[in-house]
């Protein structure tokens, strides 16, 4: 029952997302205003849908529903409570879905709090939105299902692997994974001002606040990751990091550098090329290190079992990569003519000085 209830709503949520993706198309072409209700309820019945399954699935982990082939997997009768609901992004199938469920809790959040506000811009970023969520749910549903069943039941399950019976695994995940997926919002309100062609300042001043909660947890995650790998696994120095930690802390070098060069275009308009690129880049980092974890390609005590998943990420990589300087190629002449540095030693120079380390810095780690 519960495996049944959890699957269907992915699917019901898939269904939901392929039509937020369609809804602002059709609205475009038809000029009608009802689409972007349409926009905003898809976004809406996907986060009672994902939060459904998601908690089906929490359920079924604290309840010891071993009928679940995850929950045999990843929990035990003897596991304390509270190690059974870090199960939800104990593996892969699980974290997916965290993944997913976060994501639509942003989405929820924006679709809600702009429900009045910027009715032009509003469908498109919403379409965004979904496109992300449509990945995820289709990966959940089809390559890798946290509600597969198993027969016979086995009377007991397999437990956590012992490195993640630690109270970080409680903190460490979701803080992470809320920074990645935190960063989607900018990434959804770019990529909606390059459709439309409206470039100012706009999108920016939008999401400064999302930008700067998605920072702040992307930085906690790291920080938090970073004690548990000393004290757990006792390693020497940041350089002798897994490399999973290194593709976790990648998309905090160009979030950083977005957040100074912003203020930059704030108040000159300059850099508005290089902004975008910050947060494409941004965006992308967070799917890269995801298809590092899930693809295989690494020895590492974080990284999952190899499978047709890393192989999903790395295709959807390229379409996220492909489109977003696609578009941004497509919109350059409405990026032209930017104001220029007035000196060498200003505050605009020592913004991108800062921005110029921390690329360094990226490329390095990588």
């Amino acid at each position: 029952m519960t495996a049944t209830l959890g699957h269907t709503s992915i699917l019901l949520a898939l269904l939901f997302a392929v039509w937020g993706i369609i809804s602002p198309i059709l609205g475009a072409r038809s000029n009608h205003q009802r689409y972007s209700a349409f926009t905003r309820t898809a976004i809406l019945a996907q986060f009672v849908l994902v939060t459904l399954a998601a908690s089906s699935l929490i359920y079924a982990l604290v309840t010891t529903d071993f009928s679940i082939r995850y929950v045999a997997f990843n929990t035990t009768r003897a596991t304390p409570a509270y190690y059974r609901v870090t199960g939800l992004w104990g593996a892969l199938e699980g974290s997916l879905l965290l993944w997913e469920w976060i994501l639509i809790i942003f989405s929820g959040l924006v679709a809600w709090i702009y429900r009045d506000r910027q009715p032009e811009t509003m469908p498109w970023v919403l379409m965004v939105f979904s496109i992300v969520s449509a990945f995820f749910l289709g990966v959940i549903a089809f390559v890798s299902n946290p509600f597969e069943t198993i027969s016979p039941v086995p009377l007991d399950g397999r437990g956590l692997n012992a490195l993640l019976e630690d109270a970080n695994m409680m903190t460490h995940p979701p803080l992470l994974y809320t920074g990645f997926v935190g960063l989607t919002v900018p990434y959804a309100f770019a990529m909606a001002a390059l459709i439309r062609g409206k470039v100012d300042e706009a999108w920016i001043v939008a999401t400064r606040r999302w930008t700067i909660t998605a920072w702040f947890f992307l930085t906690a995650g790291n920080l938090v990751g970073a004690w548990w790998s000393y004290h757990v696994l006792g390693w020497g120095g940041y350089w002798a990091w897994d490399p999973v930690e290194n593709a976790a802390f990648m998309p905090w070098l160009p979030a950083t550098a977005f957040l100074h060069s912003v203020q930059v275009q704030e108040r000159r308009r300059m850099l508005k090329v290089w902004n975008l690129s910050l947060i494409i880049i941004a965006f992308s980092l967070t799917i890269f290190g995801t298809f590092l974890t899930r693809s295989g390609i690494l020895s590492s005590i974080h990284a999952f079992s190899s499978g047709p998943v890393g192989n999903v990420f790395l295709l959807f990589l390229s379409f996220v990569l492909l489109s977003s300087f696609g578009l941004l190629a497509f919109r350059a002449d409405l990026l032209k003519g930017q104001p220029e540095l007035d000196s060498m030693v200003s505050r605009e120079s020592a913004f991108l000085l800062n921005n110029i380390v921390l690329v360094s810095a990226l490329l390095r780690s990588s």
